[in-house]
């Protein structure tokens, strides 16, 4: 679930949207506690499995941004070994 407080909420109301039409909840906090869950319509949720999966992806990229390995999967996991 991706969490975002109110001041902003109100600012980008259209990139939340996009967000619950791909399925994703999105909290709305104000002062850190959530006051409010945009969640997409019945058929449009993701099962738990599907958000997990997505984080993951998520996560993936993150790491593999900006980050190149040289030589073969054998040798860089033998190095890393040492």
């Amino acid at each position: 679930m991706r969490t975002i407080p109110l001041a902003e909420a109100k600012n980008r109301l259209s990139s939340l949207i996009q967000y619950v039409e791909s399925g994703e909840d999105v909290a709305i906090t104000r002062r850190g506690q959530i006051v409010a869950r945009l969640v997409p319509p019945d058929g449009l949720a993701k099962t738990a499995r599907q958000e997990d999966v997505a984080n993951i992806f998520r996560e993936l990229r993150a790491l593999s941004t900006g980050a190149h390995l040289e030589g073969d999967l054998k040798s860089i996991a033998r190095e890393g070994l040492d």
